[in-house]
Formats: C-alpha cells, structure tokens, sequence
C-alpha cells in the first residue's frame, strides 16, 4: 500500500499516455454565496460525500475514494485512496524528528462471503512540528484489492493509536465484472503511468479528494479499455454544474493489447470553478466522475467574490484590491499573478503561503465562535490569522479585572489589548491596540515582489 505525502506524489515524473486538451468557460459565473462557501471552507465533508466520496465519522477527518479496474482473470481490481492532513495525529519528538503511528484498515464483506480485511501499520515523520501540524492534504493512503463481481460494503478505518482517535467511513460499491470490449470508470489522479495486461501491476496516485487548484493543478483522468478486438472512438465530456459542455475530446483504442491506458489531461487555461463532470461514453454504458475546481486543491473556494473576502487579512496587495475592481475576464490573469507573487516555494504546486493562511482561518472561526459573529471576521480571529498564534496570552475576565484580554508578540514586540465593553463578550481591540496592530501589520506584510 504506497504511503504518499502530498509534495512527493505530486513530483514523480509520469510519461503522457494519451492527448491534451485546454478548456474553456462557458457561460458566465455562479452567483456568489457566501454563506455556503464559507460553510464549505471550514466543513467540506457534507460537500464530498454528495461528490460521491468516502466522508469519516469521529475523530479523524479524511476524505476517500474508491475506483475500479479489470483485475488479474475474471476479477475486479478495487482501488481505495484516502486523504489526511497531519494535524490527524498525535506526533511525539524520536530523536530530530516528530513521529505518529496509525493504523488503517479496509474491509470489504457481502452475506455471502466472510469479509476480505486489508490492514496497514506504520508511522509518520516529519522534521519539523510545523510540518506535524498541517491542516492540508499532506499524507495520501491507497490499496488494491482484487475481488469477485459482486455487491460490497466498503468500510475504512483509521486509527490513531497515540491519541486513541478513530475515524471511519462506509460506502457500498458494486465491483462490476470487465468484458471485452468495456471501458472502466474513469479515475482522477495525480499521476498514473499505464499497463498492458489484466494481471500487470497498477502505477497510478489517486486525486482521492478530487480537487483541483484553479489556475494551478491539470485534471488527469486515467481509464482503461478492455479487450477491444478493433479500432474503436470513445468520445469524452467534460461539464460544468450547470451542465454547459467544457471540452470534448475523442480516445482511439486500437484493439492492440489487452488493455489500453488513456489519461485524459484537461489545462486549466480558463477554469470554471465548481464542480465538474467527465463524462465517457463506453460502448456498453455511460461512466461518470465528479471533479471539483476550487482556488487551492485544499481548501473548498469556489467563487471570487467570497475568495477576496476571505483574503481581508492576507496582506497589504495592490492585487487583490485590482481583483476586486477588475472584470471577470481580467481576474484570471490577476489571480495566477498573486498566486505565483506570494508563493514562498514555487517548486511545489501549492502555495504554502495561501494555504496556512486559510488554516488559521479555518482555525479562528472555530476558536472565536463565542462572540455571535463568524470567528475569523472578530477582532481576536482577524489578530491571529495575520500573526498565529501570541507568544503570551492573559485574560483577565475571569478574574473580573476590567474583562480585558492581553495577547503578546515577542519577535514583533506588539502588544495588544481586547476589551470587553458591553460585557455581552464581545472582544475589541482598544483604539490603541487598533493602530499598533495596523502599523505592525503593514510594515510585516508587504506585497511580495
């Protein structure tokens, strides 16, 4: 079962297996609304599983897919990825570097049958505790199980035995038999290489989430046909959600071999954001896969209106403020602009920069939600997302001192105060605290060059 992290699956080098094709908008954008991308931000399950992905229940979040392929005989290759973030675990310090077991297991049962369990123990390291505390899709999980035809009910399991955490996520599947003469569903990936025989081993890192990166990541699809006995065209779709055709491309199976790979790989030249579709029309059925196109692979975005709002606290960018003037057709062009400006390591895909950002986002609206507004847009929330966490915090409302909090920035040497003035717990930055903090705050955040 190959153990990926993100970064590492996304620079193995893949060779092309089949055409390229660019798309294009069409039809004009989704109104925005804030309210649900803000709810998809900081809770994308519900999202997901209506994607048709494994979603968990408790303590570990993780988002999974299952895939299937013509398997060694008359058997179905069932492929099951899943997606984690670090911050799942519970790292201790070995040595220079921080480790976290975990255990996974997957288990595949019908009436019929006793169940068929896979399981998988190891560990996590990394080198830094930043690195430990990740909130994006750093740690990628996949297994192959070859099975009969036949309905299953998938159950995923993962464990942190540290932290005596579990979470878990069951779909049914149906591991459909692969005739001649069939294409198999087709499957998001980050790279895929291709094989030539039922029985041949399977090189491809699922996509398990299914997201891609507007303006950054290519959507791969990888599929395979089945024992054509002739030169035969299977034409492709690929749809936005309001059903307005994106691309169409044309795979050309010759009948040479047992099975034939095709990756399909779409550029974002002009993404639309939302949710895709890629539809295949095989020759025996239609076979579909839902892909979705946020601004980060990590974080569920889907409009620019909500994205600038989001950003407030990004930094003082001439860009964002043009994106925000500018017309649809010229914030393209803007937003991969910033997006290569601010990325502090363009040797990965990501910007880390963007996507820590959206963490202590995510992290702020859950920490300040006790203030009857959405905890990022507080005063405390909007403090931490610009600078994280206080290198020293007081509150002094328990102790009925004025109901004031306190928070301290060595390496800056900021100080500022909240103070409660309505004592309804609504926490301000005094008038003081306000202009420090926004004098600190210009002088570390400049626009990046």
């Amino acid at each position: 079962m190959p153990t990926l992290t993100r970064r590492a699956a996304l620079l193995l080098a893949v060779a092309p297996l089949a055409a390229c094709t660019s798309w294009q908008r069409v039809g004009d954008t989704t109104s925005p609304n804030p309210e649900a991308t803000l709810t998809q931000l900081f809770n994308p399950g519900p999202l997901y599983a209506r994607l048709g992905r494994l979603v968990s229940t408790g303590q570990i979040p993780f988002i999974g897919s299952v895939a299937q392929l013509p398997g060694p005989g008359d058997s179905t290759r069932v492929l099951i990825g899943v997606s984690l973030a670090n911050r799942a675990f519970t790292f201790e310090r070995v040595g220079d570097r921080y480790e976290a077991p975990y255990r996974i297991e997957y288990t595949l049962s019908r009436p019929e049958a006793p169940p068929r369990t896979v399981r998988q123990e190891s560990s996590l390291r990394v080198a830094t505790l930043q690195e430990s505390l990740r909130t994006d899709e750093s740690l990628l999980l996949q297994q192959e199980i070859d099975v009969a035809p036949g309905t299953y009910q998938l159950t995923v399991r993962v464990t942190d035995p540290r932290g005596n955490q579990v979470g878990t996520a069951q779909q049914e599947i149906v591991a459909r038999p692969f005739a001649p003469g069939t294409i198999s569903t087709p499957m998001l990936a980050y790279q895929a290489t291709g094989r030539g025989a039922r029985g041949d081993s399977l090189a491809v890192v699922m996509n398990s989430r299914g997201a891609i990166a507007y303006g950054g990541d290519t959507l791969m699809v990888y599929l395979e046909g089945v024992g054509f006995t002739q030169p035969t065209t299977v034409p492709v779709e690929v749809r936005d959600e309001r059903d307005s055709v994106v691309t169409r491309v044309a795979l050309r199976f010759t009948g040479a071999r047992e099975i034939e790979s095709q990756v399909i790989r779409v550029a974002p030249d002009s993404a639309p954001l939302g949710q895709l579709q890629v539809i295949v029309q095989g020759p025996d059925t239609v076979r579909t896969v839902s892909a979705l196109v946020s601004f980060s692979g990590n974080w569920v975005i889907t409009n620019f209106d909500d994205l600038l709002s989001l950003l407030r606290y990004f930094g003082e960018d001439t860009r964002l403020e043009q994106m925000r003037d500018a017309p649809m057709q010229d914030r393209i062009e803007l937003w991969r602009d910033f997006y290569r400006r601010t990325d502090p390591n363009r040797q990965t895909p990501e910007n880390e920069a963007i996507d820590a950002y959206f963490a202590r986002v995510a992290i702020a609206n859950l920490r300040f939600r006790d203030e009857g507004i959405p905890g990022w847009r507080t005063d405390r929330g909007e403090v931490f997302i610009t600078f994280g966490n206080p290198d020293e915090a007081f509150d002094a409302s328990p102790l009925n001192q004025g109901r004031y909090v306190r928070w301290a920035y060595n390496d800056l040497r900021l100080i500022v105060f909240f103070q409660d003035v309505t004592g309804f717990g609504r926490f301000r930055l005094t008038p003081q605290s306000r202009a420090e903090f926004e004098r600190i705050r210009r002088r570390e955040l400049r626009p990046a060059q």
